[in-house]
């Protein structure tokens, strides 16, 4: 199966936190699927980063990189159907990471991993 992380789940992983559901964690761990993370996802890091919002990450710019390779995690970057169909995405959900992630797996058909409900008021495809 093809997954999108949302970037709680992202972070979880790679922190090995226990708000991660097991099911989630099957998933990400399973060889067999592949992983994605999209741009949106690095943006809402280094933004929360900057904020002093994410404490536990020491450093986003040097670590993130070589985490994707050793995870072996897909970069899904953001295009122009993306962004518009985050912008006509139906829903008062405002969080502007959220409407990209949740276009980008309406899109590309890619099931998210989060345990946020806007994903599924979006129309996507969402396990936890």
């Amino acid at each position: 199966m093809r997954f999108l992380l949302d970037t709680h789940a992202l972070i979880w992983w790679w922190l090995d936190a226990p708000q991660l559901r097991s099911s989630g964690r099957e998933a990400i761990g399973s060889p067999a699927n592949e992983i994605f993370v999209s741009a949106a996802t690095v943006w809402e890091i280094a933004t929360k980063w900057r904020i002093g919002k994410l404490p536990e990450i020491e450093d986003p710019e040097s670590q993130y990189a070589p985490l994707m390779a050793r995870n072996g995690f897909v970069s899904l970057p953001i295009d122009d159907t993306h962004t518009m169909r985050a912008g006509l995405l139906s829903g008062g959900h405002r969080d502007p990471f959220d409407r990209l992630i949740a276009a980008q797996a309406l899109i590309e058909g890619l099931t998210i991993i989060t345990r946020d409900p806007a994903f599924t008021a979006f129309g996507c495809d969402v396990i936890w």
